[in-house]
């Protein structure tokens, strides 16, 4: 491709992702084609089959899309909101709509995803488009504290992590040692779920505590994050496309900092989590350890 294709292929991605970013802003309203189409200055007579084209969904099946994805969030992670409160919220005019789409989109009832989430065939399904990464991002570095944590080891598929999850909320809400509101949350990634085996794949899913935990029948265990040197970029956003501002730390950001990497993995402190706000208001900072 030449640099006058890649440019012109960069500023029609920009293009939607004006498109995606209004839509992620008004996700709850009523949007028209019309509407979106002046987001990015498209002509409204062939916008349709340019977002089909460019995203593999038509608008009306993207935004549905969005909406189920913060649906069943909400479901798993409110569990004292109703589903016929989370159904109206997503749009739809009542629970039976509500439950037979979100059935059809994920092949299980609302309610039978709120008791025993498939979180396997939900990644299949609800996979987003891919998205323009910004071609360089701000990267600071820090000096970060010893910081103790509790944390739920997770030996499985990636696609099962949210299982984990939610597991270490429930721990978090019955044991009171590492309250939501009061602790940070973390994430430590031994692998990259790109080229693991399902079955080798390593995450622990952390929460900062002031006293070690005692031994327990959920499985969290005491571990440490280590002081030391980081460098730390600020993701906004889907945490599914995380790994774009990983990758950006290793293959670009490194080789041009003279850096050097130390012993312990890429970690993620999640500032703003799904479970309490829209998906693309998300803030996660990633750490790289220096040496």
């Amino acid at each position: 491709m030449k640099v006058d294709d890649k440019t012109a292929s960069a500023a029609y991605a920009m293009r939607f992702d004006r498109v995606f970013d209004y839509i992620d802003q008004h996700l709850f309203k009523p949007l028209s084609v019309d509407e979106l189409s002046k987001q990015a200055n498209f002509s409204r007579f062939h916008f349709q089959r340019q977002f089909s084209a460019y995203t593999g969904l038509s608008t009306t099946r993207y935004i549905r899309l969005l909406r189920l994805r913060k649906a069943s969030y909400q479901l798993v992670f409110q569990e004292r909101r109703s589903i016929t409160d989370i159904g109206l919220d997503a749009g739809f005019e009542n629970a039976e709509s509500f439950s037979r789409a979100f059935k059809k989109c994920i092949g299980q009832t609302p309610t039978q995803f709120r008791k025993h989430p498939a979180w396997q065939p939900w990644n299949e399904r609800m996979l987003l488009p891919k998205r323009l990464r910004s071609p360089r991002m701000n990267v600071t570095i820090v000096d970060f504290s010893e910081t103790l944590v509790a944390a739920l080891e997770h030996r499985a598929s990636p696609s099962l992590l949210m299982d984990t999850v939610r597991k270490f909320i429930t721990w978090r809400k019955q044991s009171g040692l590492s309250p939501i509101i009061s602790s940070r949350t973390f994430g430590i990634a031994y692998d990259d779920p790109t080229n693991t085996p399902t079955d080798s794949f390593r995450f622990d899913v952390c929460g900062e505590v002031k006293q070690l935990v005692p031994a327990n029948l959920h499985g969290v265990v005491n571990k440490q994050i280590p002081e030391g040197r980081y460098a730390v970029v600020r993701h906004i956003g889907s945490t599914d496309r995380i790994s774009d501002s990983v990758y950006y730390l290793y293959r670009e950001w490194l080789p041009e900092s003279g850096e050097e990497l130390r012993e312990f993995p890429v970690f993620f402190h999640y500032i703003k989590r799904v479970s309490e706000t829209a998906e693309h208001e998300q803030v996660t900072d990633v750490y790289l350890p220096l040496v």
